[in-house]
């Protein structure tokens, strides 16, 4: 797991150094930098940079940027290649000698034998860079659900590439600039969606792409994408839910080979709890895991279920190294911190997966996680929501649609504590059952609606992002998944856009920011084609979410810990909007601080922090929302 960077052009490698040392966290274990003419006039060069977290092969022999014997190809990596011995041995018996036990070096040595087509066969995690000194080209390329992030940029005749965008704002001759549509975006959605970001000109390498620069140009294409289009009829459901849990001890197995210390973060929900389940039985040695909770006090304002008790649970039944924390940072402090290596306004997930990530640190190199559990089996509640919705399509749309905005409006306000977080999803589900397929699903994830921009925004910037349509993507995907079952459907534009764009970039980010290594083996490529021919039904039978999961793991786990309540990874937002953060609210959201910025109405969000803290409305996310990208605007925009 690493950092890496590069540029293509007229830089020196003092540029190439600012943008390593700005992602020094990534890797602290060792840097490099490769440089070479790549112009007869000398002037033009390419460079590469590499900041090292030693993982496998902890030797000098992993040191990158690293090069292939004839000094054709260099390779500069993020990543690791999970299923690296086994295609080490087949490009052995193809006459390939190694001279290190580096993933990096098999990777290399396959690309270079086989070019794009030696992705197919990578299991693993990654984002990586090749250059190609014969024909002086860089080929860039991104892993299948995007667990590892690489942004790019074209700066005057130059082309530059990092891990982080910091790396490229770094780079001397960028000047940052927000990007409109990449704004209206997270307005929306809290993110901007891939291949946005929110600076101008500064674009994510979307997953399962390349990118190949040659000559001053480039060309991006797709060479994996989720494919559900051999989805099977139910058969055998006990020989479905054997497959599952054969399948996730697998690829657990898998996932686990390092060189240090590896552990795993247990939340007490089944997704964790399988994954440590899973190590347990195939571990030589204890599992040290690590869980962090929520203080009661912090709780009063939400509905949560207490995350302690079942990890506690799940500890004691694999007799575990267990190590847990209860949730209660310095938030104001925090929050600076966060959006310093998000690059991007923090949502709450951030602040609990930084501080998990900070502690397991201290004993531990690398982590497996729960990820993708949810994407992969069906189990967020709009997933539901739209199953439950769907059955109100059979009332004629111009009877469903007032009755149901109706009932949304009616739902009563003026109630504080734990129920403001329920009716506001009440009254979202009433308002977004109305509309027919697609649109429903866009209006369970929205956040400041059509509407609220307009009254949110000043009018300038109102009509500079009203044109854009925040929901392309989404509708694209949408349009290419129209002959799948509706919830597939919904699985492919989550995996799409929600996975890589909030998860996994906030996952990457914490964690890396506490020099630790995150894998998820429910997004190993193997699990991932196995629930891609998983017949729906499965996934969600009845009103029970991710059911074959569930039903896999009721064999080896508590049957009150498979079948408990879902809780989000969160933090206590509406508790702290109220105590902690209050001060920063009333110096940061002030008239005069929103009237100084020129983008946000301050009447309008006057009166959304008057509503919110009344109990009229639970603006709360939405409020956090306008707080960090005030907190972010002044440190990336005013310096």
């Amino acid at each position: 797991m690493c950092g890496i960077a590069g540029i293509i052009g007229t830089a020196d490698e003092a540029s190439l150094s600012s943008m390593l040392a700005a992602i020094e966290h990534r890797g602290r274990d060792d840097e490099g930098i490769y440089c070479a003419s790549i112009g007869d006039d000398g002037y033009r060069r390419v460079l590469l940079g590499h900041r090292r977290l030693s993982i496998i092969d902890t030797s000098n022999g992993g040191h990158q940027p690293f090069h292939t014997d004839d000094g054709r190809f260099v390779i500069t990596f993020n990543g690791e290649i999970y299923n690296y011995r086994e295609l080490r041995r087949k490009l052995e018996s193809q006459g390939e000698r190694f001279r290190t036990d580096s993933d990096t070096e098999v990777l290399i040595r396959l690309f270079a034998r086989y070019g794009l087509d030696s992705l197919q066969s990578l299991n693993g995690m990654f984002a990586f860079a090749v250059w190609d000194n014969r024909e002086r080209s860089m080929t860039l390329v991104r892993d299948r659900s995007g667990l590892k992030p690489l942004h790019y940029a074209q700066v005057g005749g130059n082309f530059i590439f990092g891990s982080e965008i910091k790396a490229l704002l770094a780079y001397p001759q960028f000047k940052p600039e927000l990007d409109l549509e990449g704004f209206s975006q997270f307005l929306t959605f809290l993110w901007p969606v891939p291949p946005k970001t929110l600076f101008k000109g500064i674009s994510q390498l979307m997953p399962g792409h390349y990118l190949i620069w040659k000559n001053g140009e480039f060309r991006i294409g797709e060479w994996w994408d989720l494919d559900f289009s051999n989805e099977q009829h139910i058969g055998n459901e006990r020989k479905w839910i054997d497959e599952t849990f054969e399948v996730l001890k697998r690829v657990t197995h898998m996932e686990m080979v390092a060189d240090v210390p590896l552990g795993a973060f247990l939340s007490g929900g089944v997704d964790s709890s399988g994954i440590v389940a899973c190590m347990s039985e195939d571990a030589g040695t204890k599992i040290t895991a690590y869980t962090t909770g929520i203080s009661a006090d912090d709780l009063q304002y939400d509905i949560v279920p207490d995350d302690i008790r079942w990890a506690r649970a799940v500890a004691k039944q694999f007799r575990i190294d267990y190590h847990e924390t209860i949730l209660k940072p310095d938030v104001a402090d925090l929050l600076p911190v966060l959006i310093y290596h998000q690059d991007a306004p923090v949502i709450d997930m951030a602040i609990p997966s930084y501080l998990i990530s900070k502690q397991a640190r201290e004993t531990q190199k690398v982590m497996l996680s729960g990820m993708g559990g949810d994407e992969v089996f069906g189990g967020y509640p709009r997933h539901m929501a739209m199953k439950i919705a769907s059955f109100t399509d059979i009332i004629p749309s111009v009877v469903r649609r007032p009755a149901l905005r109706l009932i949304s409006s009616i739902f009563p306000g003026g109630l504080r504590g734990p129920l403001t977080g329920p009716l506001r999803n009440a009254k979202k589900f009433a308002k977004s059952a109305a509309e027919p397929f697609e649109e429903r699903y866009l209006g369970f994830g929205t956040y400041f609606t059509a509407e609220m921009k307009r009254r949110v925004l000043v009018r300038d910037i109102f009509e500079a992002v009203d044109h854009f349509d925040v929901y392309s993507q989404h509708r694209r995907y949408f349009a290419k998944a129209r002959e799948w079952s509706p919830l597939n459907r919904l699985l492919y534009v989550d995996f799409k856009t929600f996975l890589p764009a909030l998860n996994l970039d906030t996952t990457d980010r914490t964690s890396m920011a506490a020099n630790l290594e995150v894998r998820a083996p429910y997004l190993n490529p193997e699990m991932l084609e196995f629930t891609s021919r998983m017949p729906s039904a499965l996934k969600i039978k009845g009103l029970r979410r991710k059911y074959a999961l569930k039903k896999a793991l009721e064999s080896i786990l508590p049957r009150d810990v498979v079948w408990r309540k879902k809780a989000g990874f969160s933090a206590p937002i509406r508790a702290w909007l109220r105590g902690p953060l209050r001060p920063m609210i009333s110096d940061l959201l002030s008239p005069t601080a929103i009237r100084n910025r020129g983008i946000f109405n301050e009447r309008y969000v006057r009166d959304m922090i008057a509503a919110n803290d009344s109990g009229r409305e639970d603006f709360n996310l939405q409020i956090f929302q306008l707080l960090n990208w005030e907190l972010f605007s002044r440190q990336y925009f005013d310096k």
